[in-house]
């Protein structure tokens, strides 16, 4: 018989670290738009270890953003798509930027709800 070779699991900051870059390209599942009814709603989540604000603006508009630890940070503006009711956010700074040079203007959110007149 060969000889097996045995290999050491990574160690938990490692393991948390890899899989955090691994899951943090896609989009995430927050809740559902019935959630954040009305305007000046929010959800207070975390994302990969990372506090997400979700809300409804003025405009009826489900927005989201990173909310960034250090002094003076203002809020960061991170994707959000509204599918089938579902608020979804994606995290990754790359596919943020990539969107924002592909166009002049800045992403609107897709809205499912109805707005009322």
């Amino acid at each position: 018989m060969g000889l097996i070779e045995m290999t050491t699991p990574p160690d938990d900051r490692s393991f948390r670290r890899e899989m955090a870059t691994a899951y943090r390209s896609g989009w995430h599942f927050i809740d559902l738009v019935t959630a954040i009814p009305h305007s000046g709603d929010s959800l207070m989540v975390t994302v990969f270890g990372e506090p997400v604000v979700v809300t409804r603006d003025e405009d009826g508009d489900v927005r989201a953003y990173r909310c960034l630890r250090r002094p003076r940070g203002a809020p960061q503006p991170v994707r959000c798509a509204i599918r089938y009711g579902m608020i979804f956010v994606n995290l990754d700074q790359r596919d943020h930027q990539l969107a924002e040079s592909a166009s002049s203007v800045a992403p609107r959110t897709i809205s499912a709800t109805p707005r009322s007149a």
